[in-house]
């Protein structure tokens, strides 16, 4: 009986593990424009399943994992000021108790950065976290490069 058991767990938690993997509900893209010859935008975009959202950089503690970029030290730029995001849904969430801020469908995001040379390879991570009503990814870190010509 005991061997049965065991086997009825495993099977539970392998089934878990398969869909987790799944779940894979945010696609990121990433791309530069050049504003001047000493200025570029960072274009950060992430095109979101249906049902499902990305959380607002902006959250109180307590709450979902906020959407977080970190940006490669480089001489070839600096950070102008900290990536910014359109207006975001603003929304009570019961499983957080809180109103938490978010994005569907698709966000843009941007980063000024000022270049200290012609070109400059950007390199860094997003970090975020995506629900739908039944599901949360964990969180999840998807490094990206972008070249400013």
């Amino acid at each position: 009986m005991s061997k049965r058991i065991y086997l009825v767990v495993l099977s539970m938690f392998l089934l878990n593990v398969v869909n987790a993997q799944i779940l894979d509900p945010v696609k990121w893209t990433f791309a530069s424009k050049k504003i001047n010859k000493n200025e570029a935008v960072i274009y950060l975009k992430a095109t979101i399943d249906k049902g499902w959202h990305l959380y607002s950089q902006n959250l109180p503690d307590g709450g979902p994992l906020p959407t977080k970029f970190t940006f490669t030290a480089s001489n070839a730029y600096t950070l102008n000021g900290k990536a910014i995001e359109p207006k975001s849904i603003s929304a009570f969430e019961k499983v957080f108790n809180m109103n938490v801020n978010y994005f569907d469908k698709e966000v843009v995001f941007q980063q000024r950065i000022k270049l200290k040379s012609n070109t400059a390879t950007i390199k860094g991570t997003v970090e975020f976290m995506a629900c739908d009503d039944q599901h949360c990814t964990p969180p999840t870190e998807v490094d990206f490069t972008v070249q400013v010509k």
